[in-house]
């Protein structure tokens, strides 16, 4: 007895669908979808964004729109976001922000330890003192970096690992502020420049050992700075000394997307 043409073609539609599901399951594919990332995004002015502009109604945290976190949350569809860095926190500050995380988190960013290092001050005390005064501030900010700061920072991403045991950490750097020499013909002498550019240096050989220390992936923004630092050929990536004053020496937008977000995403995806 011949089989009509409409029953062979469902059994053939039905065999194919068969032999999809199986081979897919052979390749451990079967039932499986990608899960959406729960992101949030912890830290100080660098996370939040200061410098580039557009924030909103986030008062004095001053989270901008522009800032890589919220441009990573952009690009992710479906991710979960909670945007609770803030500009001027240190490592106690972040220690409160770690209220926001909770075990559901799959992705935690961070950037903190400048504040703590007297990063401000550092600045203020180069550009209105001599080059020995400079480099003595910054000698001394450099000591409670590499004695003071790890303690600080081990606390940090210890309890960011207790709240979240399942997310990915990631410990986000600070730029080298200057080209020495480079193309200013104003403003601080290169001694000053390279004494301010060693703090950052050290600040990025602390933050890379915790991390790792921690079970952080640490990422270094100094190399995707480089040639977009002041004083640089092409210097869009951070605001030198500029109004309002609070903008000096954070990154544009420009060095929120090439700075930070490209480097961020070269590392996790």
């Amino acid at each position: 007895m011949a089989v009509p043409a409409r029953i062979k073609a469902l059994s053939f539609t039905r065999l194919g669908a068969a032999l999809g599901v199986a081979v897919l399951a052979t390749l451990g594919l079967a039932g499986t979808a990608q899960a959406a990332t729960n992101y949030v995004a912890l830290g100080d002015s660098y996370s939040s964004g200061v410098g580039a502009g557009s924030y909103g109604n986030s008062g004095d945290c001053m989270r901008s729109a522009n800032a890589y976190p919220q441009l990573w949350a952009n690009a992710h569809a479906g991710t979960t976001f909670k945007f609770v860095a803030c500009s001027g926190a240190r490592t106690g500050d972040v220690l409160n922000q770690i209220a926001n995380v909770t075990s559901s988190a799959t992705l935690v960013t961070v950037s903190v330890g400048g504040n703590d290092a007297g990063f401000a001050d550092v600045m203020t005390t180069c550009t209105t003192g001599s080059d020995q005064t400079c480099i003595n501030r910054v000698n001394t900010a450099k000591t409670y970096v590499n004695n003071t700061l790890p303690g600080l920072l081990n606390n940090v991403y210890s309890k960011i690992k207790a709240k979240a045991p399942g997310a990915k950490l990631v410990v986000l750097g600070y730029p080298r502020f200057y080209t020495v020499p480079g193309s200013c013909s104003v403003g601080l002498s290169d001694t000053k420049r390279t004494a301010i550019n060693s703090g950052s240096d050290a600040l990025a050989s602390v933050l890379s050992a915790r991390a790792a220390a921690n079970g952080a992936k640490f990422v270094d923004v100094r190399g995707a700075f480089t040639g977009h630092n002041i004083c640089s050929s092409a210097d869009d990536y951070l605001h030198s000394l500029t109004w309002p004053i609070v903008n000096s020496y954070h990154p544009t937008a420009a060095g929120q997307r090439g700075g930070y977000y490209n480097p961020l995403v070269s590392a996790i995806g």
